[in-house]
């Protein structure tokens, strides 16, 4: 028997730890289980060594991969960053292979990042090369290099697959990512390289805006376009190299692109921008190098990709400059403010044209739907919505259910309006050579925004006296017979 042997104990012994294992987790078990209450507290308040250094390294990182990321956007270089992140493969190759040959450490990160950089140097000045030599545009000259030079790198890592002194692995991190394994020396150089770009983008900010918004006026006033432009691709090179233990050279273009991009959506002026993009860069790789040290099994630069994507995501859809949701609303406000001005419009012209005309417009005359449908040619639904909202902002009154009146606050904006309209039309027939059966068409495009100094010019340069109620005659009519000079003026004007 077995339990005879001395063998024994020790073979139940260990068949009865697998079978403990086996019953509990499994080597080949993927799946990510939902931390508790003190796993969260030990990350946010970064409790640990190891996720105090890695948050804040890529927080740094994010914080100068948005300064810089600012300046490419505007430029329209913003994958100048991916062709320089896949130039670098081949250089850490083939730092790894040289250094291992002279007896160095060839995995020292130092010895990677700057055989990195002199090919990533390598790329953006043959992108430039390309660009300024041959008739290719950017986006070929972009494409080439980052096919070839990735395609090298790739080449590379295969013969130091097969090399004695070493294997590929450690350098495959710098493809994808690995943030886990950033150190203190790490951290500290991320936060250098950060403090530095973000430096030098403040103190040549004037220079940086002018050749990002107008190069040949940069050029114009003397400005030394070329030697800036070599600086901002310094600074997109320093960034990038200093981001690839953090979110690999794949990834690495997320950040200098997606954090530029959201804050296009919050402001218009490139102060805030920059500003804007920084805060969200480094809240976005704070908050994905968190989730991946509360969830071990999710890659840190995966997560800090999508943490971005969501603050992107947020920033499109509710950015108070860009945003779609905002834009759809006040374009819906906009198309409600001309859909009133039109209706007060058109009740003014209307009792304007009753047989006494020539004296002051009477607010308390009604107007029959039919009129209304005519002059606008709208559908009832959206007449009906409109004299609606008109009612509810006192503007106008319903007599009945097929007529509508001007009350003295609607007959006050409503003279404003045809007053601004018919200056307008004025000008466009005097001026431009417009005809005046098309007259009316055309000033509508613009009346909505004539604001009240261009209406102040207006009335200076016609030298126009105010007719009936302070509003100039239409021009429309025949001034000898006082009919309609043109055909009535139907349609969406």
């Amino acid at each position: 028997m077995i339990d005879h042997l001395p063998i024994g104990p020790m073979l139940l012994g260990v068949m009865t730890l697998f079978a403990d294992a086996s019953s509990t987790t499994s080597i080949t078990d993927r799946s990510v289980e939902w931390p508790t209450w003190e796993n969260w507290m030990r990350v946010l308040l970064l409790r640990d060594y190891n996720t105090r250094v890695v948050v804040l390294g890529t927080t740094l990182l994010g914080l100068a991969a948005g300064v810089i990321g600012s300046f490419t956007l505007l430029r329209k270089r913003a994958l100048m960053g991916d062709a320089l992140s896949h130039a670098t493969l081949p250089g850490i190759g083939l730092a790894f292979m040289i250094a291992t040959s002279l007896g160095y450490d060839g995995k020292s990160l130092w010895t990677l990042l700057s055989g990195g950089a002199v090919t990533g140097v390598i790329g953006i000045l043959s992108i430039l090369w390309i660009r300024n030599l041959t008739r290719l545009k950017e986006d070929a000259a972009l494409g080439i290099v980052l096919g070839v030079f990735f395609g090298g790198g790739i080449a590379v890592l295969g013969i130091i697959q097969q090399m004695p002194e070493g294997h590929a692995a450690g350098l495959e991190s710098f493809i994808y990512g690995k943030t886990a394994s950033m150190t203190t020396g790490d951290a500290w150089m991320i936060g250098v390289a950060g403090l530095t770009t973000t430096l030098v983008c403040v103190l040549f900010f004037k220079e940086l805006k002018l050749l990002c918004f107008d190069e040949g006026f940069a050029g114009s006033r003397g400005f030394p376009v070329v030697r800036l432009d070599l600086l901002l691709m310094a600074l997109v090179t320093i960034v990038t190299i200093v981001g690839l233990q953090a979110v690999g050279l794949i990834l690495m273009i997320a950040l200098l692109v997606i954090p530029a991009a959201a804050a296009r959506f919050w402001t218009d002026r490139m102060t805030s921008m920059m500003f804007f993009s920084a805060w969200i860069g480094a809240f976005s790789c704070m908050i994905g190098a968190s989730l991946s040290a509360i969830f071990p099994r999710l890659p840190s630069g995966a997560m800090i990709v999508i943490s971005s994507a969501t603050v992107f995501i947020f920033s499109m859809m509710l950015g108070p400059k860009r945003g779609v949701l905002i834009r759809r609303y006040r374009r819906q406000m906009l198309n409600r403010k001309i859909d009133r001005q039109h209706l007060l419009r058109g009740l003014y012209e209307l009792i304007e044209q009753r047989p006494n005309s020539n004296e002051k417009v009477d607010a308390n005359v009604p107007v029959s739907w039919d009129q209304l449908l005519q002059i606008r040619s709208w559908k009832p639904q959206r007449l009906t919505r409109c004299i609606r909202r008109a009612r509810q902002e006192q503007l106008v009154h319903q007599e009945t259910q097929s007529s509508v009146s001007l009350t003295p606050a609607g007959l006050e904006v409503a003279t404003r309006l045809v007053h601004d309209h018919r200056l307008w039309e004025i000008y466009l027939i005097t001026y431009a050579d417009v005809a005046a059966s098309r007259v009316d068409r055309d000033a509508d495009r613009i009346e909505h925004v004539l604001d009240a100094e261009i209406i102040d010019q207006l009335e200076d340069l016609l030298e126009h006296r105010r007719d009936v109620h302070g509003v100039p005659n239409s021009p429309h009519v025949d001034p000898l017979s006082g009919n309609l000079a043109t055909e009535p003026r139907n349609g969406n004007r």
